[in-house]
């Protein structure tokens, strides 16, 4: 046997190195090909991601809006609250200094009620006592005349053409 066969090594070497540059070129291929879905699909994950934020920027935007809206709608409504607080501390006061008034006014109407009964009393008592001073007097005048009657019967019996009635 014939050991002495030559071998190309340099050919062996060339045919590994190829074969190995072929594995590398189709591992290269499978990690390009991987490595550019994998980057499809996270700029499509970042696309939807960004989309996501926009929305989210645009739905904080009206948020805030709103807030801001409503705020205003408080410092209003808390504005209106004062207002009509204090409107309605100026109403009691109001009504505070109307109903003193009134009962002061009651009382000068009670005063000057009573004082006009006192005087309606008085005027009252001078009334009776002027009815019985007249009654006294018509009864005084009834006994004159009954007595000038009985004169003017008692002289018209003894000498009738001497007295003259007017």
């Amino acid at each position: 046997m014939d050991n002495n066969r030559h071998l190309d090594l340099d050919s062996i070497i060339e045919e590994v190195r190829r074969q190995y540059e072929q594995i590398a070129q189709n591992s290269r291929a499978e990690a390009e090909a991987w490595y550019q879905s994998r980057y499809e699909e996270l700029q499509s994950t970042a696309g939807r991601h960004g989309d996501n934020l926009r929305n989210t920027k645009i739905e904080i935007q009206e948020l805030t809006r709103n807030v801001q809206r409503l705020r205003a709608e408080i410092e209003n409504v808390k504005k209106q609250n004062q207002q009509l607080q204090a409107a309605i501390a100026e109403a009691e006061e109001r009504g505070e200094i109307a109903l003193k008034d009134a009962r002061r006014k009651l009382d000068e109407l009670e005063c000057a009620l009573n004082k006009d009964k006192e005087e309606l009393a008085r005027l009252l008592k001078e009334y009776q006592e002027l009815l019985n001073i007249k009654i006294a007097l018509d009864v005084e005048i009834a006994m004159y005349r009954k007595l000038l009657e009985g004169e003017e019967n008692r002289l018209c019996g003894d000498n009738p053409s001497n007295v003259n009635i007017c």
